[in-house]
């Protein structure tokens, strides 16, 4: 990787923004799983028996760290000479026909949905429609729109204004979920028990709001829940919405307990602390992780709650049967959903951190899992129980783990340090997994996704090994096309590299800002174009040279496994260039290009303040909706 010393980048930034966030609020959480009793220690969840075994249990915290301990600890998070170290929070069996998948409504209409995990485990997000309809979130405002036909204009119908972050949205047989994010203007104070120090924060509350959008000039609300704590994720399975809540569990004067409350209409749920799950052992840090289940269908139907008392969860992953949680170490927490009921099932411990949630999948019964510890990779496979059954260590050394893709039987992983190794990785036999195959090339790629059963796209950064040192120069963002049917000899068979060295796209940390579907030869993902002045180098470029940024909006390709990427051209919602002229390190703009999708042959394009037709078959700008 690159040079701390020669350059500082934009996603080193953040890496560093993320990493102090997650120091900050989690160490503990990490902690736990390593040095001395607390390191490889499978534990069983309980309930406790009453209030003041709860507040015991706060107040026995271990002891302060040791050194060896921390040195143990703390190069997971420091990176080496060139290394950027990402630690997601969030990230699977996808429908492989399409990538991306289409659905066709009673009236014929193709559309394309949110770019998910699971077949059938939709994922909240910006934007969703339901092929007539468009539902659009831009900060603390959801618009309602119709959509293009040959009959009618799009138009604006109605909006939700609220006085806090929507995190994301659900749409669903005329029903419409919101989830908001904010802080009560209550400042608490959140003490360390291993060394007294207290914090101010404002106490989080998460709400979840259900409404009737039969008539989408008029929406009605519902239902309206509120959880204590921070919205981590939800899916919607069913006629069901799942949701993850995080609050931090700590002591008032070291007597009290503030135990989370969910609020449903004028219903308010007192969590008791005997129907709170904990583990064996205090951490150094604890959160209250409620999940909550709601029905779409009844509003009269109460919700579902179970709150766990855990570390810090770092990940999630999700099928159609159960949510698994994960923490840094890595703890891995199995529950049970179905119906809207929630069970606790199991606990795992394997080593390493996971990337996101694509590093999961559930698959036959068993529960597989690709981590990295900072040293090599690894992929674990456990049973229903949360048993290691088998494993496979000690993959790419000193190299980190960039992207992971589980396909039925088959695991791909992405490591990178100089070059872009890709694993091909065979998971038939659970109980023995091996490697069936690698590729290395220049480059790496951040998010893998399924062209087809045989076939992955990758979409990541190219790279020029530096001449000095032992890491790579990133340059511009690469699409790859990868062939895996001969297992044991992987092929990169297209690629395409987009801009200079500063260009970057959303889908690197976002997979819902992809857009694929393969029955339509379609890829379409937003960037931001960055380009450098050659005519500047007269002796030749240098490969650390930062590009400046030209352009932004979204990129339309044709993809085919013939002709690999061929580029139609690009939609953008920015009028000049001044803005990003104007820019410097950093670009950002309400007009950037954030999400794409289609309804049959209309391409739209959004971003915070507008939504953009174009014609799929020619690009030919069809209509514009302004945002106010």
């Amino acid at each position: 990787m690159e040079n701390p010393k020669a350059y500082i980048s934009r996603k080193r930034l953040l890496s560093f923004a993320l990493m102090a966030l997650v120091m900050g609020s989690t160490l503990g959480g990490a902690l736990w799983n390593f040095g001395g009793v607390y390191y490889l220690k499978k534990q069983a969840l309980s309930r406790f028996s009453s209030y003041q075994e709860l507040v015991d249990f706060l107040k026995t915290s271990p002891q302060d760290m040791p050194q060896s301990l921390v040195q143990r600890f703390l190069p997971m998070f420091q990176p080496k000479a060139g290394e950027m170290i990402f630690i997601s929070f969030e990230v699977a069996r996808s429908a492989l026909a399409e990538g991306q998948p289409s659905l066709t409504s009673g009236g014929g209409l193709d559309y394309s949905t949110t770019n998910i995990q699971v077949e059938g485990v939709d994922e909240a997000d910006i934007v969703k429609t339901d092929g007539e309809f468009l539902y659009v979130v831009s900060g603390s405002t959801v618009y309602l729109l119709r959509a293009w036909t040959p009959r009618a204009q799009a138009e604006l119908l109605s909006k939700l204004s609220f006085n806090t972050t929507v995190a994301g949205i659900f749409v669903r047989d005329n029903k419409l979920v919101v989830f908001r994010d904010g802080d009560s203007p209550q400042v608490l104070y959140r003490c360390m028990p291993y060394d007294k120090r207290c914090f101010p924060y404002y106490a989080a509350k998460t709400t979840l709001m259900v409404y009737d959008v039969s008539n989408k000039a008029n929406p009605v609300m519902e239902r309206n829940v509120t959880v204590d704590g921070r919205y981590f994720s939800s899916r919607l399975i069913d006629n069901y919405v799942y949701a993850v809540i995080n609050k931090p569990a700590y002591l008032v004067n070291n007597t009290v307990v503030n135990l989370p409350e969910v609020r449903s209409g004028n219903h308010t749920i007192k969590i008791a602390a005997t129907s709170i799950y904990h583990p064996e052992l205090p951490d150094y840090y604890h959160f209250f992780t409620t999940i909550i289940a709601v029905n779409l269908n009844d509003a009269k139907q109460k919700p579902t709650v179970e709150t766990f008392l855990l570390g810090a969860t770092s990940s999630t992953y999700v099928s159609k049967d159960s949510i698994y949680l994960t923490a840094p170490g890595t703890n891995i927490h199995k529950i049970s959903i179905k119906d809207g009921t929630i069970a606790y099932v199991a606990n795992g411990l394997v080593s390493g951190y996971v990337l996101n949630q694509f590093s999961m999948d559930e698959y036959n019964g068993f529960f597989r899992i690709a981590t990295s510890d900072g040293k090599s990779n690894n992929v674990f496979v456990l049973d229903g129980k949360l048993n290691i059954v088998g494993r496979l260590e000690g993959l790419a050394p000193g190299e980190n783990l960039h992207s992971a893709r589980f396909m039925g039987a088959r695991a791909y992983l992405v490591t990178f340090k100089k070059v872009d190794p890709l694993f091909v990785i065979d998971l038939k036999n659970p109980q023995n997994p091996q490697v069936l195959g690698k590729l290395k090339i220049p480059g790496y790629s951040d998010y893998l996704h399924p062209y087809d059963e045989t076939h992955l796209i990758g979409v990541g950064k190219e790279t020029v090994e530096a001449e000095k040192g032992d890491f790579a120069w990133y340059q511009g963002v690469k699409l790859a096309l990868f062939d895996v049917s001969n297992v044991s000899q992987p092929k990169e068979i297209a690629k395409i590299e987009i801009g200079d060295r500063g260009t970057d796209t959303p889908v690197l940390r976002d997979h819902k800002a992809f857009l694929f579907s393969r029955s339509r030869n379609l890829l379409v993902l937003p960037v931001l174009l960055a380009k450098i002045d050659k005519a500047k180098y007269p002796q030749g470029v240098p490969p650390s040279t930062q590009g400046e940024f030209v352009w932004q909006g979204a990129y339309v390709f044709d993809i085919t496994l013939d002709k690999g990427f061929v580029l139609r051209g690009g939609v953008t919602h920015l009028d000049n260039a001044a803005d990003l002229m104007k820019s410097g390190f950093y670009f950002s703009s309400p007009y950037s290009v954030k999400r794409a999708l289609y309804i049959d042959d209309v391409l739209y394009t959004l971003s915070d303040k507008m939504v953009k037709m174009n014609s799929l078959v020619d690009l030919k700008q069809m209509g514009v909706v302004k945002l106010p």
